[in-house]
């Protein structure tokens, strides 16, 4: 397998590091300074403070303060998280499917595994959980071990959460299941000589899983591929540099980082890529982060290929875990990332991390989901492609060549609320247990499925009427313009319980408005016109 050496590179970059001469800071003095008046004032509060007080919590607590005024991604980890911390990219546990951080006590889900109860239920990166089965957790003080306790259990057990999602509040019924391991959850053939993969997350196995998806398609005559790295929040940076060498020639520069004691570090392609000639398309949207930055970074530099969608998240800050003495240890921001034509595409933090998160919904009234034109770019951080010249931006996210609006025209809050309170699925599972061996014999293969199996009005009647049950009154005029997409994608989720994740994407992917942009520019000239 290929480049398996970054992705320990990157785990390693994760885990403890020693603080090395090269990462000491600057100025030795002005630290021991600083140490010893701490020091000074908690002994002074252990021998005189007139109430017993929680030495350990004091100083957790102040690490905590300084960290929060550096960045957003700067983070204090207790002793008894340092485990828990990484079990959502890990896998192997009963819960609901989420890769979480706790920012400014706030519970923000960074994350969302794709085939995971969460997403099954319609979560998406950026929700704030604020309370769980009815209690109010928001701007309490919680731990990991905290955030496991209220959201992980039993398989088949239910958690309900409420969650803020910019200014609306939305109820979750949850099932927790066993949490999916794979990160590549799609790959096929789009046409004659155009495949199409999905990458949910950056993950310790991305990189196999990406190399035996591309030469199967390579086998059934790949030609052009469509990268889709929609809602992929990040993960592994070993992974992001692994999946950019198939596709960049070598010695091309993938990614550098630079910071004030860290210095420059340049990764490079190598020789041996898999795919580095074809066309290729990459799909961003605004929960494409951190890796999937790296990615379409590099691809849009080196004019490799093109990248289709909305403006992506904006995270170019790069973090290593340091321990502390007591087994805890901080997350800290050493350095930026920047893209090959010298681009930081971090977005700005300097109003605080309420400004920070609400970034992301501000662009819904601003426009700027609707038209290009509404997207804000700086003029001093304008870049140039290394090949064709092109202009790029750079501190804020990653900007498509071509750009793909949302659709507003249907008005899916009555879906949605189907969809959260478990409706949908609990329906999906029932329906199968009651007709799986009937559908297995009418529809012997996915083809045939796909071809001949249709949603019917009688079924969209039988949630209707669960929903009622569930607490969501039918609303006739929010239905009827959002029948099409449920039906559609009933049948997508009734696909994947009989068969996997590959054939609920082939369903969902006729209408996923990104993806026909990326076939259009692809077959109309424009790939052509902007880079050959």
């Amino acid at each position: 397998m290929k480049k398996n050496i970054l992705i320990w590179g990157a785990v390693l970059a994760m885990m403890f590091l020693p603080f090395g001469k090269a990462e000491a800071q600057h100025d030795i003095n002005q630290v021991r300074a600083q140490s010893v008046k701490y020091q000074r004032l908690m002994a002074l509060i252990d021998a005189f403070y007139v109430d017993t007080v929680n030495l350990e919590r004091l100083t957790e607590d102040a690490i905590v303060k300084v960290l929060s005024d550096l960045d957003p991604h700067s983070v204090y980890i207790s002793a008894e998280d340092v485990k828990a911390m990484n079990e959502p990219l890990e896998g192997g546990f009963y819960g609901i499917g989420i890769q979480f951080a706790v920012l400014r006590d706030t519970l923000v889900v960074q994350d969302v595994v794709a085939g995971g109860p969460s997403e099954k239920v319609g979560l998406r990166a950026g929700d704030r959980i604020v309370a769980v089965e009815g209690e109010n957790i928001a701007g309490k003080k919680m731990t990991y071990v905290d955030v496991h306790r209220y959201l992980k259990g039993e398989k088949g057990t239910v958690v309900n959460i409420t969650v803020l999602r910019g200014a609306d509040r939305l109820d979750f019924r949850i099932v927790r299941d066993k949490i999916p391991l794979y990160s590549v959850d799609a790959a096929y053939m789009l046409d004659a000589s155009t495949g199409y993969i999905k990458v949910s997350r950056f993950a310790a196995t991305t990189i196999e899983e990406f190399e035996t998806a591309l030469r199967k398609l390579k086998a059934q005559g790949l030609k052009d591929l469509i990268l889709d790295l929609e809602g992929n929040g990040g993960g592994y940076m070993g992974a992001a540099l692994g999946i950019c060498d198939h596709f960049l020639k070598s010695l091309n520069l993938i990614v550098y980082t630079d910071g004030i004691s860290s210095g420059r570090r340049d990764e490079f392609a190598s020789s041996a890529g898999l795919f580095e000639d074809g066309r290729l398309v990459v799909l961003i949207d605004g929960n494409s982060a951190s890796a999937s930055e790296i990615v379409s970074g590099a691809v849009q530099d080196w004019d490799r290929g093109l990248i289709v969608g909305r403006r992506s998240f904006g995270k170019g800050l790069v973090q290593r875990q340091y321990p502390l003495t007591d087994g805890s240890m901080i997350r800290l921001t050493t350095a930026h990332y920047y893209t090959p034509s010298g681009r930081c595409i971090q977005k700005p933090y300097d109003e605080g991390g309420l400004a920070y998160e609400a970034e992301y919904f501000n662009r819904y009234t601003t426009g700027e989901l609707l038209s290009a034109d509404s997207i804000v770019v700086n003029d001093s951080l304008k870049y140039f492609t290394k090949v064709k010249h092109r202009t790029v931006y750079g501190g804020g996210g990653i900007i498509p060549d071509v750009f793909v609006p949302i659709d507003t025209s249907v008005n899916y809050l009555y879906f949605n609320r189907l969809v959260a309170k478990n409706v949908i699925g609990d329906y999906v599972n029932d329906y199968i247990d009651k007709h799986r061996s009937e559908l297995q014999a009418a529809y012997p293969d996915f083809a045939a499925f796909r071809r001949d199996f249709v949603v019917t009005d009688a079924m969209i009647d039988e949630i209707v009427e669960a929903g009622a049950k569930a607490g969501v009154e039918k609303d006739e005029k929010l239905l009827t313009p959002v029948l099409p997409s449920m039906k559609l994608q009933l049948k997508a989720l009734l696909a994947r319980d009989l068969w996997d994740m590959n054939e609920m994407y082939q369903i969902l992917n006729e209408d996923n408005d990104s993806l026909r942009k990326a076939l259009e520019v692809l077959r109309d000239g424009t790939y052509s016109r902007l880079l050959e």
